[in-house]
């Protein structure tokens, strides 16, 4: 997270600054009020908007992304349903046949002695009895092709129904979406509307007291001894590490998966579908669903979550360092465990432990 809001603003002449002064702190209004330009914002409150609207962002990032994958499984239902009523109504339709030749033959016998009377009527007993075995079994082969007809027409129906269902459902998805892409848009153009008010003074000073605060997590985290001793990825977090640094330096793009830009989530999925290891698509799922583990016992491969609401995710590569595709206007960097508030992490190639019954 140190250092973003240098490249966010595209590299203006900020070493050239020799005296880097922000507003006074007494002409600071609320930030958030109405009529609180960034002119009269102390560096901390400017700091503060910056990193509310980016995980305001990142929050509809996530939230879209989520839609996204609810989409995908929708289409599919849609796609499947659809097969499955084709062949249904193709299984009527030789149903129908089969009834329509049953009938013809009923019809076309009408004007002779039934097959009962016949049997009465049969001189000889063993005949009479294998006649009768076989009018048997031609009442129960029109019981099965009635039963069959009315089976395969309620089939029909009941995928007729599921089929509309699923696509309603598709339809609802498609709109969540395209709102939730409306949202992410407002909050990355409130961020650069910000970002283009401020002073190269202010944006060298807004990244020097964002850097202190990371180092500062960092040392805490360190002497707290929540930092993990050198333990080893496992072969599937190797490769899935190995993966994700290959990746430095690509821009981060809200919604993307790769290969040429990702987002947080994007990119930690990715990784580990590379290593051979399916994982949720979004930061929030991969807390729900992903086995948990202490900050102490992270080793090369596991991930750490962000932010009380789980937003923002990253992956864990060894010397308190993780690798992460930080937000809009940046690219995949390697930055300290602490660039973001912890929630915890996930160690996605280890079965979650469930309660004895």
């Amino acid at each position: 997270m140190s250092g973003m809001v240098l490249r966010l603003a595209c590299t203006t002449a900020l070493a050239a600054q020799a005296v880097l002064v922000p507003a006074p702190a007494a002409a600071a209004p609320d930030p958030q009020r109405p009529g609180a330009g960034p002119q009269q914002r102390t560096v901390s409150q400017l700091l503060t908007g910056l990193q509310q609207l980016y995980r305001q962002a990142e929050k509809a990032t996530e939230t879209y992304n989520a839609t996204a994958e609810k989409l995908k499984r929708q289409r599919a239902a849609v796609a499947r349903l659809d097969g499955e009523l084709a062949r249904a109504r193709l299984a009527l339709q030789d149903s129908r046949s089969d009834v329509g030749r049953l009938a013809r033959r009923q019809y076309q016998s009408s004007d002779s002695l039934g097959p009962y009377v016949r049997l009465l009527l049969a001189p000889d007993p063993q005949h009479a009895l294998d006649e009768g075995h076989v009018i048997g079994e031609l009442a129960r082969t029109q019981a099965r092709t009635v039963t069959r007809l009315t089976d395969t027409e309620k089939r029909r129906d009941t995928l007729a129904r599921l089929a509309r269902k699923a696509l309603d459902s598709r339809l609802t998805l498609a709109d969540q979406q395209r709102k939730q892409r409306d949202a992410v848009q407002k909050k990355l153009a409130d961020v650069e509307r910000l970002l283009a008010s401020l002073t190269p003074a202010q944006l060298a000073a807004v990244a020097a007291l964002e850097q202190r605060g990371v180092t500062a997590a960092q040392q805490k985290l360190a002497t707290s001894g929540s930092l993990p001793a050198g333990r080893l990825a496992s072969p599937e977090g190797a490769l899935a590490v190995r993966y994700a640094m290959d990746q430095l330096g690509k821009p981060y793009q809200w919604g993307a998966q790769g290969p040429d830009a990702y987002d947080c989530s994007g990119l930690t999925s990715q990784a580990w579908g590379h290593a051979g290891r399916s994982i949720p698509r979004t930061s929030q799922e991969q807390w729900q669903r992903l086995t948990r583990i202490p900050l102490s016992e992270l080793r090369p491969g596991d991930l750490v979550v962000y932010f009380p609401d789980a937003t923002h995710v990253a992956m864990y590569v060894g010397n308190g360092n993780v690798v992460q595709a930080p937000r809009p206007g940046a690219g995949i960097e390697v930055s300290p465990l602490a660039s973001n508030p912890v929630l915890g992490a996930v160690r996605p190639d280890q079965a979650p432990v469930t309660e004895a019954r």
